[in-house]
């Protein structure tokens, strides 16, 4: 194991010429920042996640009662046990062969059966309070956690010069409020590398759990090596986004329709603006060309880049999902549903598929009607934040 990890942590690959982990050991003069400080995320994302069970049930959701929240969940479909087979044992999407074949077992219009599939797939769909609270305790930690970044950030000199960032590097002492700044935030992604599986399931799974593996990953590695000032720069533009996108989902759960549409056409701007125009300029800038002339080229640079291009993709991918919502609202008057909402619509199906000659076999429509409004784009994601 002893020369797994000496051979992992290669100073050749990870710090610049002639710099080794022994210069960066802790002194009485001046601390820095060492692999063994991220053990300290683990029981701290444990922590997290159990106040935001306790936060969810005890604040989150009587405010949402208060705010007259919807609790019931989307219509359940009617029972019925060879339906109920097939969606188990077989398809959640029948084709239209077997649906031909179901309408001729159970003498069912076939409009009525896709009713059905699609009233049993919205059933496992969670509540708007559920939505509602977790929704809210996101944008109670990126509050937080913007408002924490901000206050440190503004007292220091590579906010205002990237470069600064180099200024020294890499023998930076850690200053004790970017640690914590620092552990706190890849506390929060590995907790939400872990409830992604147990959340709101969204359409964008896999790209959502790619972020988030980018995210720790350059966090983690970021902090060994002491790229903790362009890391601060980073995990601060990624969450000024994030507040005003669970904020206008809260106000969309509660039916401020107006405000919704307000608070995602802000978050659109604030998005578009962080992630596409000072992200590639700021940080980008700073690492693909200020950090290499201020102390040349060494293989991490590149191991660093890559990754930060990667996110600029996936920025890239979002931002053409959130410029379509937002022509949307603007030339319809609201925000419009969007590829990736929690709850099917009826409308676009039914009216594709001819009725049934038999009126008395249809069965009731699905009650919980498609993403209208803001919720449309906004149940879907927490883009960012999501970051």
């Amino acid at each position: 194991m002893a020369g797994i990890l000496a051979w992992f942590w290669n100073e050749r690959f990870w710090l610049p010429h002639n710099v080794t982990w022994a210069d960066l050991k802790n002194t009485e003069e001046a601390s820095f920042p060492q692999a063994e400080d991220l053990y300290l995320a683990f029981p701290l994302a444990f922590c997290i996640f159990m106040i935001r069970l306790v936060f969810e049930r005890f604040i989150a959701k009587p405010c949402a009662l208060g705010l007259k929240v919807q609790a019931n969940g989307p219509q359940k479909a009617q029972p019925n046990a060879i339906l109920e087979k097939v969606f188990t044992a077989i398809t959640k999407h029948p084709d239209e062969k077997r649906l031909e074949g179901l309408s001729k077992q159970l003498d069912w219009d076939v409009r009525s059966i896709q009713r059905w599939f699609r009233q049993r797939r919205n059933q496992e769909k969670p509540s708007t309070l559920t939505k509602f609270c977790e929704s809210m305790w996101r944008f109670t930690f990126y509050l937080y956690i913007f408002t924490y970044g901000v206050r440190f950030l503004k007292k220091t000199p590579w906010l205002w010069n990237t470069r600064q960032c180099w200024n020294g590097y890499p023998y930076q002492p850690l200053m004790p409020d970017l640690h914590y700044y620092y552990i706190v935030e890849l506390s929060f992604y590995w907790s939400l590398m872990f409830s992604q599986f147990t959340d709101i399931k969204r359409k964008d799974f896999s790209i959502m759990f790619t972020h988030h593996i980018v995210t720790v990953i350059l966090i983690s590695f970021s902090y060994v090596t002491n790229l903790t000032r362009v890391g601060s720069l980073t995990l601060c533009l990624h969450d000024s986004a994030d507040i005003l996108l669970e904020a206008a989902k809260m106000a969309n759960y509660c039916k401020c329709q107006k405000l919704s549409d307000l608070l995602f056409l802000m978050f659109a701007i604030v998005f578009i603006i962080s992630r596409l125009g000072i992200y590639p300029l700021w940080i980008l800038n700073t690492m693909l060309f200020e950090l290499y002339e201020a102390l040349g080229n060494f293989p991490a640079l590149w191991f660093f880049n890559i990754l930060l291009i990667v996110l600029q993709v996936l920025h890239c991918f979002w931002s053409y999902l959130i410029i379509k919502a937002a022509y949307k609202a603007i030339s319809r008057g609201k925000v419009a549903k969007d590829d990736r909402s929690d709850v099917e619509s009826s409308s676009d199906e039914d009216d594709s598929v001819p009725r049934s000659t038999n009126p008395h076999n249809t069965t009731t429509t699905n009650g919980t009607s498609g993403a209208n409004g803001t919720n449309g784009y906004l149940t879907g994601s927490t883009c960012s934040e999501d970051h």
